[in-house]
């Protein structure tokens, strides 16, 4: 169970989903390559939004993507694109679902080619935690040389919504990266 009373990071903002988020999932590193394509799929329809907006809408995102599996969404056809932009339980933007779907495709085209979505996506930070402990949020970047890395790698791959802005915030809640403020609970040293 989460204590709300704890020192946080501060963008938490004291609802217990965002909260919960902070606590147990945002800077754990995570190894899983659906749950990786999971969350960068999340990221992109995030784009231009608020994070808590996603997280209200995750368990809507996952029935209407199929639990994001990846071989299915990659089929989507326009049939499929109407049945999504009507859904309301989802960010309806066009380009962010045929981003979903392009995006399944480039991670299944990796896949085929023998690498682990895993092991691509963390050889940006050579396959361990990049640790920064922030003094306040102002301290935080929106992105850094890494992530800069690692979009343009995933545009010459064909994915799509991977600015590197995206890229890091993805790296941030999958753990490639741990940016807890040095005054939060989850801080270690």
């Amino acid at each position: 169970m989460t204590d709300i009373t704890r020192a946080g990071c501060g963008w938490e903002t004291g609802d217990p989903l965002y909260t919960r988020y902070h606590d147990e999932e945002w800077g754990v590193p995570c190894h899983d390559d659906a749950a990786l394509f999971e969350r960068l799929l999340l990221e992109g329809f995030q784009a231009g939004l608020s994070w808590i907006t996603i997280l209200r809408k995750r368990e809507n995102f996952a029935a209407a993507f199929d639990n994001w599996d990846a071989e299915k969404i990659a089929q989507y056809g326009e049939e499929d694109v109407t049945r999504l932009l009507a859904d309301p339980g989802i960010i309806r933007n066009r380009l962010k679902v045929r981003g979903a779907i392009r995006n399944a495709q480039a991670y299944l085209d990796l896949k085929a080619g023998g690498e682990t979505f895993d092991d691509f996506c963390w050889s940006f930070t050579g396959g361990t935690t990049i640790v920064n402990r922030p003094a306040t949020l102002a301290d935080v970047p929106a992105f850094t040389d890494e992530a800069v890395a690692m979009s343009k790698a995933m545009k010459k791959r064909g994915f799509t919504f991977v600015g590197p802005t995206i890229c890091y915030a993805f790296m941030q809640s999958t753990g490639m990266v741990d940016d807890h403020l040095a005054t939060c609970f989850r801080a270690q040293g």
